[in-house]
């Protein structure tokens, strides 16, 4: 944490899960303060009343208006930009909405930091920006083009950094799909399934978490940041789900599973990393790092000069990643404190009817 010691660190859409990872994992630290940025007073209010933690200020406001953000950011340090329309549906019936969130919203949180003097912006995004199909992961993906675009006109030894973490699923987070099959089996419904072929990376909050950190620590320009996860299909997280929750009663275990088709928008599998970005990927271990294309307009450099080697490369996908079997995906459920809550491993700290991480 030593980058953090004694900095102000600001959370745009701090009130969803990936701003109480980060609470959780900074509220302990050297960190000076950190200020959650969100429209949503009511989550304010209750996260507000959870913490009564002096370090945590709270700011009202919409990354649309930059007027409210330019408030929010007086003498910030970091940012990390994690506010998005985040639902394939809502976004597919409601495109501009995606757009002025995902894409302007994010554009007024970069602007807004270069004026203020901030030293670190990582903008957080996801596998649904490679390839896209739907208007969630087309917004997410003109948004990593505005960010990364932003860092290489800034350039190296800019007052500002800006870079991009892209990451899968992750696991527990609201309104994905471990939260609603574990409210379907306590209310004794059938686990619904699109396709148990289906295979999503798996990640923690926790991880995602470090993916944002270590961008912060090893970022330059316009940098995109991927961290490499397992994969599982959709039918042997089910079951590794069906068998967590067997401890508790089971009849849990027992949870019929219902085939119900793939909806709009969605794919067999997601891609993290495309063929064109593997080509001049960087290992960095753990992560994959990417480079911008630091190419200008001149379309020669586009039309007429190639890459060969682009046609021999796979792009990294959720099939072709590890696969987890059921005891992989039972070990990596049991770190989920929305999980080890429910099995009586930790005290709750959420509502009931909170069911995510």
């Amino acid at each position: 944490m030593t980058i953090f010691k004694d900095k102000i660190l600001l959370i745009t859409g701090g009130t969803g899960s990936f701003g109480n990872a980060v609470l959780r994992r900074f509220l302990d630290s050297d960190i000076k303060e950190i200020r959650i940025f969100s429209r949503d007073e009511k989550k304010q209010d209750d996260m507000r009343h959870a913490l009564q933690n002096p370090k945590v200020k709270f700011y009202i406001g919409n990354v649309r208006d930059k007027a409210s953000v330019d408030v929010a950011m007086r003498g910030v340090d970091y940012v990390f930009s994690a506010a998005a329309l985040k639902q394939v549906p809502s976004c597919e019936f409601f495109p501009m909405e995606a757009t002025r969130t995902n894409v302007v919203g994010t554009g007024n949180v970069l602007q807004s930091a270069i004026e203020h003097g901030v030293k670190n912006v990582v903008v957080l995004s996801t596998d649904k920006a490679a390839y896209p199909i739907n208007a969630m992961g087309i917004s997410k993906a003109l948004m990593e083009k505005v960010a990364i675009a932003k860092g290489r006109e800034l350039g190296e030894g800019a007052a500002t950094t800006i870079c991009c973490t892209r990451y899968g699923n992750v696991m527990a987070s609201r309104g994905s799909v471990i939260p609603l099959w574990v409210e379907q089996m306590m209310e004794g419904k059938p686990i619904t399934i699109t396709d148990p072929e289906m295979t999503r990376f798996m990640m923690t909050l926790d991880d995602a978490v470090d993916l944002v950190v270590y961008a912060f620590e090893h970022g330059h320009n316009g940098d995109l940041f991927v961290q490499k996860a397992p994969a599982a299909t959709l039918a042997t997280l089910a079951q590794a789900l069906k068998e967590v929750y067997a401890r508790i009663d089971p009849k849990y275990g027992e949870t019929e599973v219902k085939v119900i088709g793939t909806r709009h928008g969605e794919k067999l599998y997601e891609t993290l990393v495309t063929r064109e970005e593997m080509a001049k990927a960087i290992d960095m271990g753990k992560y994959f790092r990417i480079p911008c294309d630091n190419r200008d307009l001149n379309y020669d450099k586009f039309f007429v000069e190639g890459s060969t080697e682009i046609s021999q490369i796979e792009d990294y996908h959720s099939h072709n990643t590890q696969r987890l079997d059921v005891a992989g995906m039972k070990e990596l459920l049991l770190k989920l404190r929305l999980v080890r809550e429910d099995l009586g491993l930790l005290p709750k700290v959420k509502a009931k009817e909170i069911r995510s991480e």
